[in-house]
């Protein structure tokens, strides 16, 4: 299976200021997989470390931490040599161990010699809550499940991912059936490692959905395990609201939906727990179009998305018959797939800063505005190919954005300042700040 991050990976290794380097995600993105898969390729030899119920390292860096002592106590963990140019550290669970993670800065300052890369599930909540370790001592990577390109490279239609990179629009309209065919597989398998694999091998839909339920059930323990006793069941109710604030026309979150009477300073610490561990993306307000974005983000109004398509689509129980042939009870969550598949994919591009617009009279609303740092890129996204979209004409004639992305199930089109690109070629959306290449 590949992963566009082993290219980041690569980069990281060759960089001469590379730092320890942090890998966020979810649980079960293919984190460890992702580590272990870069050792392999790119160094002669590993050393992995599972700090989860671990004594002997809790052990080891509980004392002092000099970084010869620390090297010295994995070797004789791992049985073998580590050569700091051949050899790749990988600390994983590594949030089980505060100290493992406070000892990075050491090994940035003493000895930036040694390759080390750290993952874990919940690390997003460690780094919130405040372990020590300075900032600007670590470098980070976020990793999120396989986004539509990967997934059809797994599928074995790497031909058609490469069609995509090329940005050769004229063949893949010639093959745009065989994209939609994919994209429609997509909405129900997502991008969950063991999913898309189990597909792959198999094209087994209802093997793709057990797994689903158990990465879902995997969630609801971690609730329960690692979050304070008096959060979990906001958590809880938070998380199972998601699937009816998307199912809504305007997705904005409301915490009405949640329970009745329901207020912000209810469910606030809920949200935050989620977004820390990576199971749910918010994207906030804006009612302006500077750059940068985040100065006109409005805190108060948000929209929650889940990780994953295909999880989103398991936890409403959307049969793949309904998704694939098309019903029409499916309209109105078909809309909420879509967004959802759009937001999760932007998030999959680098540098991208991903809000949604409203006017003060919240009479116009677009589904994405995206900060490139070059320029404000509003997003229009139509399940199908009715392309009316009133909010962005709206948005363009008051702000006068140099390009404006409408993205559906409608073939590739540039009309002077919109472009109409394909829900199947949103990646090409990160080749915006360059005009003349699309």
């Amino acid at each position: 299976m590949y992963r566009t991050a082993i290219e980041k990976l690569l980069k990281w290794k060759e960089s001469k200021h590379s730092k320890p380097l942090i890998i966020e995600g979810a649980r079960q993105v293919g984190k460890t997989w992702l580590m272990k898969e870069f050792g392999r390729q790119a160094y002669s030899s590993t050393v992995y470390i599972n700090f989860d119920s671990n004594s002997q390292m809790a052990e080891l860096f509980s004392s002092d931490l000099d970084t010869s002592r620390i090297i010295m106590g994995l070797e004789l963990y791992a049985g073998s040599k580590i050569d700091p140019e051949n050899t790749l550290l990988i600390f994983d669970e590594v949030q089980e161990v505060p100290r493992a993670l406070s000892s990075l800065k050491y090994f940035c300052e003493d000895a930036p010699q040694y390759h080390i890369v750290c993952a874990g599930s919940l690390l997003g909540i460690a780094l919130h809550e405040g372990t020590s370790f300075p900032v600007g001592k670590v470098d980070f990577l976020k990793l999120y499940p396989l986004s539509f390109v990967e997934f059809l490279m797994a599928v074995g239609k790497e031909r058609y991912a490469e069609l995509l990179a090329r940005r050769d629009f004229d063949m893949i309209s010639a093959f745009k059936q065989t994209y939609i065919d994919a994209l429609k597989q997509y909405y129900f398998v997502g991008g969950m490692p063991e999913a898309v694999q189990s597909f792959a091998e198999d094209n087994d839909f209802n093997e793709v959905r057990d797994i689903q339920k158990r990465i879902l059930a995997a969630y609801e323990q971690d609730f329960s395990k690692h979050a304070p006793n008096e959060i979990v069941p906001k958590i809880r109710m938070v998380w199972n609201s998601i699937p009816s604030q998307l199912a809504k026309e305007n997705k904005k979150f409301i915490y009405g939906l949640v329970r009745e009477g329901g207020r912000a300073k209810d469910y606030e610490t809920a949200i935050m727990w989620l977004t820390d561990c990576g199971l749910v993306h918010k994207v906030s307000r804006v009612n302006a179009a500077g750059i940068p974005l985040k100065a006109y983000e409005d805190l108060k109004a948000f929209k929650l998305y889940v990780v994953d398509v295909g999880l989103l689509g398991c936890m409403t129980g959307l049969n793949q018959h309904t998704l694939l042939d098309g019903n029409d009870l499916f309209v109105e969550f078909k809309g909420a797939l879509t967004e959802q598949y759009v937001c999760q994919q932007l998030k999959a591009i680098d540098n991208l800063n991903i809000y949604y617009y409203t006017n003060s009279r919240n009479s116009c609303e677009v589904d994405f505005v995206v900060d490139t740092g070059v320029q404000i890129v509003p997003v229009e996204v139509k399940a199908e190919v009715n392309l009316k979209s009133k909010s962005l004409k709206t948005y363009c004639e008051k702000y006068s954005p140099q390009i404006a992305v409408r993205t559906s199930m409608a073939e590739y089109k540039k009309e002077n300042w919109l472009l109409n690109l394909p829900l199947y070629a949103i990646s090409c959306f990160n080749m915006v700040d360059d005009l003349s290449v699309l």
